[in-house]
């Protein structure tokens, strides 16, 4: 197996302070953005909405934006019209977010642009329709289920960690949320059911290094003497697993690029769960580094840590 930055002597705490005006100004802006947007663009999983796909005998890539004005016309709002496939294949979707009781939607759809393209005529291959009521309760679910899965890691990292330790990884995890949510925002990409399934599992995997870098650091509070302090003794840990953290989160995050870029013009749901993966990987591996060490040791600035307590040697 190949190691990586097995002799590095890189001062991760020192550059804390650039780490936090990052993260503060990516939120910050994503805030920004979510309120220019007028919340989040969420799809017709949570809104309710009708799906329509359409394979034309001819392509209509070049056609995408006079097919968004045909159903804009039709009082439907603005529609997402894209390509699925390739983009000589001559198939489209649909997404409007309005819905009816039958498939009146669709059929309004369909007939104005077959008024519009007479010459090239369609085949519907697909349909779908999600009422109101549902979306809501497909939302409530989803935050529920991200709500659920915080506060068992939260659970966890309670009982695995003390105090400072504990409230830092928590931190690091509503960071790298945050972070996901504000990209999601800034490109105004949808927040659908894989989206909120990638949350979820970017919530388990944050959280893994930071836990090995807390590890490797209660592991060597035993070396803390006068000439080492708190910040050496973290950056002293960082190095030591850094080759770990890339050999593991560029694995991973190479199988969920690929995946990326293979469905990226599909329309096909993993484009939006990868999506939401590669954001997640690079967010957490930049938390375990710069962020969740970096809080522990201002805490021990204000509040010195007493090292016989995280090393579970003294009752706290």
């Amino acid at each position: 197996m190949v190691h990586f930055f097995k002799h590095t002597k890189i001062n991760f705490i020192g550059q804390r302070k650039y780490a936090y005006m990052l993260s503060i100004g990516i939120i910050v802006a994503g805030i920004i953005s979510i309120i220019a947007h007028h919340g989040l663009n969420w799809s017709i999983d949570f809104v309710g909405g009708t799906v329509i796909q359409l394979k034309f005998q001819k392509p209509v890539e070049n056609d995408r934006s006079k097919i968004s004005e045909i159903v804009s016309t039709l009082g439907y709002g603005t529609p997402e019209v894209k390509t699925v496939g390739s983009p000589d294949g001559g198939e489209i979707q649909i997404v409007v977010k309005k819905t009816a009781k039958t498939s009146e939607v669709g059929d309004e759809i369909e007939k104005a642009i077959t008024a519009k393209f007479p010459g090239n005529p369609f085949v519907e291959q697909k349909r779908d329709l999600v009422g109101p009521k549902i979306g809501g309760e497909l939302r409530y679910n989803a935050f529920l289920a991200v709500g659920l899965a915080f506060i068992m890691i939260c659970l966890y990292i309670g009982i695995r960690f003390n105090l400072p330790f504990g409230m830092a990884a928590v931190i690091a995890l509503v960071h790298d949320i945050m972070i996901t949510i504000s990209i999601f925002s800034f490109v105004n990409a949808e927040f659908s059911l894989p989206v909120i399934a990638a949350l979820l599992t970017i919530i388990g995997y944050s959280i893994n290094d930071t836990i090995v870098v807390f590890d490797r650091v209660r592991e060597n509070l035993h070396n803390l003497k006068g000439h080492k302090s708190f910040e050496d003794l973290f950056n002293e840990s960082y190095n030591l697993t850094l080759g770990r953290t890339v050999n593991t989160s560029l694995a991973t995050f190479l199988a969920i690029v690929t995946t990326f870029i293979f469905f990226f013009n599909s329309g096909d749901v993993l484009k939006l769960f990868s999506g939401a993966m590669c954001i997640g990987i690079i967010t957490g591996t930049f938390s375990s580094l710069y962020v969740a060490g970096a809080l522990v040791v201002e805490w021990n600035n204000k509040w010195p840590i007493d090292p016989k307590v995280v090393m579970g040697t003294k009752k706290r």
